[in-house]
Order: C-alpha cells, then sequence, then structure tokens
C-alpha cells in the first residue's frame, strides 16, 4: 500500500500535460488624469481654434501659404478701409445736408417767429396812438405779423419731435397767441370809445407778450440755434479712422509688392498695382473731400450763420425798442423802475427803449465787421444811419413830453404835417436789416451748398473702389500663386 508524500507541493505534471497559470492575471492600475493616453485609446479632442491656429502655423512654413495669407490680410484691410469711409462720409454728409436743408432754416423759423410777435407788438401799439384813426396799413401790418407768426408755428410743429422741449414751446405759443389777440381787440374796442381801459388792456397784452410770449420765443431760436451747432459738430470732424485705415491699408500694399519684388526681381504685379492706385485714389478723394467740404461748411458758419445771429437779434432789438417807445406814450408815466442807486425813478418803457438801442447800437457794429463785401456792409451802415437819426428824433419827443407837451411828442413819434416822425427811422432801420439778413442767406446757402457737394458721391465711390482695390490684391497674389502649381 502506498500513501502520497508528505509535503504541500503539488505532485509534478504529467509530461505533455499543459500548464496553467496559479493566478489569474490582474488589471493593472488606471493611468493618471492628462498622463500619456496608454496604447490602443483615442487621443484627446482639440479646440478648433487650436487646429486652425496649427493648420495657420503650417501654411505659412511655405511660400504659397505665406502668399495666401498676405492675399487675405490685404483683402480684409481694403474692404474695411472702403467699409469706414463710407460710413464716416454717409454720416458727415447727412449732417450736412441737415445744417442746409434743416436746422438752419429751422433756426431762421424760430427767429422769423420772435420777430413777427415782437412786430405785432409794435404794430398794435403803434395802432393805439393813433386812437380811432388807425391807419389800414398799421392794421394790415399787424394782422400780417399774426398770420406769419401762426404760419411758422406750424412749420416748427411739423419740423419737431413729439414730447420735446420746443414741442412743448410750440403748443405754449400756440396757446398764448390767441390770448394775447383777444386782449389786442379788447384795447382796440375801448380806444375807440375814448375809454381810459384801452390802454389797461393794451398794457396788460404787453405784458403777455414781453413776459411769456417773447421769452418762448426766445427759447425756441436758442434751442434751434444748439440743434445747428450740433450738426455742425457732426459734419466737420475728420474722418480719422477712415484716413487711418487708408494709409494701413497703402502701406500693406507698398510691403506686398516690395516684398514680391525682391523675391521674383518683378518690377509690377498688375492686380497689386490696380489695388493700390483704387486705395490711393479713395484716400485722396477723402482727405481733399473732407478738407472742402470742411471749408465751405466753416465759410458758411463764419459768413452766414454768424452775420445771421447778430442781424437777427439787430432786429429784435429794434423792434422791441419802437415797442417800448410807443408804450411809454401810451402809459403816460404810469409804469415807473426804480434804478439800482435806490433813489432815481424813471419811465419803465422808456428805460427799456435805452437798453434796446444800446443793444441795437453794440449788433450793428458787430455786424458791420463780419460783413465780408459791400453788398452786404451798405444796408448795415444804411441802418446804423437810421439809428442815430432816430436816437435824435426821440430825444426830441421825451424833451416835448416831459415839459407836458404830449401831443407835440406823440406828434414826433406817429408823424404829422410839420413833424417827421421816429417810426420812419424805425421802418427804415428794419428794411435795411431784412436787406442785410437776405444777402447772408444768399452766402450760407452758397457755402453750405459747396460744402455738402463736396462730399457727394465719396461714400458710393469709396465703397466701390474698396471692393476693385480688394479683387486686385486677390487677383495679383492669385497670379503669383500659380506659378506654384
Amino acid at each position: 500500500m502506498t500513501y502520497p508524500p508528505k509535503g504541500s507541493a503539488a505532485p509534478p505534471a504529467p509530461a505533455g500535460a499543459p500548464t496553467m497559470p496559479g493566478v489569474p492575471p490582474q488589471a493593472g492600475p488606471a493611468a493618471p488624469r492628462g498622463g500619456p493616453a496608454t496604447p490602443g485609446t483615442a487621443p484627446a479632442r482639440r479646440t478648433a481654434w487650436a487646429e486652425g491656429v496649427d493648420q495657420l502655423r503650417a501654411t505659412a512654413t511655405t511660400e504659397p501659404g505665406r502668399l495666401r495669407i498676405i492675399g487675405a490680410v490685404l483683402a480684409l484691410l481694403v474692404v474695411a478701409f472702403g467699409a469706414v469711409t463710407a460710413w464716416q462720409m454717409t454720416e458727415r454728409s447727412a449732417a450736412a445736408d441737415d445744417v442746409l436743408h434743416s436746422s438752419q432754416p429751422l433756426s431762421a423759423s424760430a427767429a422769423d417767429i420772435y420777430r413777427s410777435l415782437a412786430d405785432a407788438n409794435t404794430a398794435a401799439s403803434s395802432g393805439f396812438l393813433a386812437g380811432g384813426q388807425e391807419t389800414k396799413s398799421s392794421r394790415d401790418r399787424y394782422e400780417l405779423d399774426i398770420k406769419t407768426a401762426a404760419g411758422k408755428l406750424i412749420t416748427a410743429a411739423n419740423s419737431s419731435e413729439p414730447g420735446s422741449p420746443s414741442a412743448d414751446t410750440i403748443s405754449k405759443l400756440n396757446k398764448l397767441l390767441p390770448e394775447y389777440k383777444g386782449l389786442i381787440e379788447r384795447a382796440r374796442a375801448n380806444n375807440r370809445q375814448g375809454f381810459p381801459l384801452g390802454g389797461a388792456y393794451l398794457r396788460y397784452a404787453n405784458e403777455k407778450m414781453q413776459q411769456q410770449m417773447l421769452p418762448a420765443a426766445e427759447d425756441l431760436y436758442k434751442r434751434e440755434n444748439q440743434r445747428l451747432s450740433a450738426d455742425y459738430a457732426d459734419a466737420k470732424p475728420y474722418p480719422w479712422a477712415a484716413i487711418g485705415l487708408g494709409v494701413l491699408a497703402l502701406g500693406g500694399l507698398v510691403w506686398a509688392q516690395r516684398r514680391n519684388y525682391r523675391r521674383t526681381n518683378r518690377v509690377l504685379n498688375q492686380g497689386m498695382v490696380a489695388a493700390t492706385a483704387a486705395s490711393t485714389v479713395v484716400l485722396l478723394w477723402l482727405v481733399v473731400g473732407h478738407s472742402v467740404a470742411r471749408a465751405g461748411l466753416d465759410e458758411s458758419y463764419d459768413h452766414g450763420v454768424r452775420s445771421l445771429n447778430v442781424l437777427h437779434d439787430a432786429r429784435i432789438a429794434s423792434l422791441n425798442a419802437r415797442g417800448n417807445e410807443n408804450l411809454t406814450l401810451v402809459s403816460r408815466g404810469a409804469e415807473t423802475k426804480t434804478l439800482a442807486d435806490g433813489t432815481t425813478t424813471v419811465d419803465a418803457f422808456d428805460y427799456d427803449f435805452q437798453q434796446d438801442m444800446k443793444t441795437l447800437t453794440k449788433d450793428l457794429a458787430l455786424a458791420a465787421d463780419l460783413a465780408d463785401d459791400k453788398a452786404g456792409e451798405e444796408p448795415v451802415q444804411a441802418a446804423t444811419g437810421n439809428m442815430k437819426v432816430w436816437k435824435s428824433r426821440h430825444k426830441e419827443a421825451r424833451a416835448a413830453d416831459d415839459a407836458g407837451d404830449y401831443q407835440g411828442a406823440l406828434n414826433k413819434v406817429i408823424g404829422s404835417k410839420s413833424d417827421k416822425p421816429t417810426g420812419e427811422c424805425f421802418d427804415g432801420v428794419d428794411k435795411n436789416l431784412a436787406l442785410a439778413l437776405t444777402h447772408e442767406e444768399s452766402e450760407f446757402k452758397q457755402a453750405a451748398g459747396g460744402g455738402r457737394d463736396a462730399m457727394t458721391g465719396l461714400p458710393v465711390g469709396a465703397a466701390v473702389l474698396a471692393v476693385l482695390a480688394a479683387a486686385g490684391a486677390l487677383l495679383g497674389i492669385g497670379r503669383r500663386l500659380s506659378e506654384y502649381r
């Protein structure tokens, strides 16, 4: 009887029997995150940007690839130059057109509203002084002024934005205008019947005009002038962004052609030359065209808008002076004013007349300085002469009134068989200022129109030439690329 040998070792396997591992294979530890991938696993995904950079870097290592990059950059620069030029010049051209056809005419309309209201007030007081013998010309002038003011208010309302301060001012004037007319008619009715109440109604109407209507009209005039200044500010600045891009595009084109010459000894590349020529034309057109436009706009402001503003102010001052001169006789000392010294008391309307004449004197002197030709200077000089005679006659009228000769003072203001009226001088000032305004308006339109016309066609022309320049650059690069095929 046999027994197996003692011990733990396994008996030897029979010869030829396959051997099996004692322990099955175990999975190894996982590769650390971010470490090298084990054989047989997919590589990590990359971003499109990283792949694009690698492709661009690989492309730039060959001459054809470099040429493609240069062509793309040049085309992009030229197109950007044309686009920015078209954009900036479109804005400036639109602002110049607004100066000529929108903001300046509206500013003039606002000044006409003020002038018409002030002249209506003057005509009403002149007719009141004539009593029951109010002349037809005085009545017609009043009615024409009221009609003009109403028509200009309608025009201004159509041009203003709803809810804007200008629209609110126009609405206020439209409400006050019929109230003023009603007071004037009551003053006339009482005056024709010889009732002293007529003078009170006229002073009340004048108070409404001086304290509510004319300040509102002046506010509208200032707003429209601010709008005009804003349009000038939008039209005049140089388009530096477009100019900068134009210089950069031309520099790139010159560099590319120099590079081409150094590598091939070929002096000209037709496509690149065409692109350079087109870009040069756009840049020169841009600089010269805008410089001419800017010069025209500057001239329209210096010799047009500034003169117009001064002449409008002078005309308004003369109208106010005439109205206060009439009201001095209407009130007969009922309205007084204490001066700054606290002891001197003067007639309120005569004091305002003196202040208006000081303003008129200053504005006429400034208008004469701004006049740049004989046609603009002559009416201003004539108005100045009329103003001097007016001052002299007014002094005589005040002397007669202070001496108790009311009728004598009245004759010197409204005229008689033996006295030449101050109203004749006022009419001369107003007529000559109107002539000067017409002349300066014509000069403004000519200069501003020339400035706007200098930019005509530039936005479209710049865009078309930029596209042609980009096409020329691509064709020039394409011809070089064909040599590598």
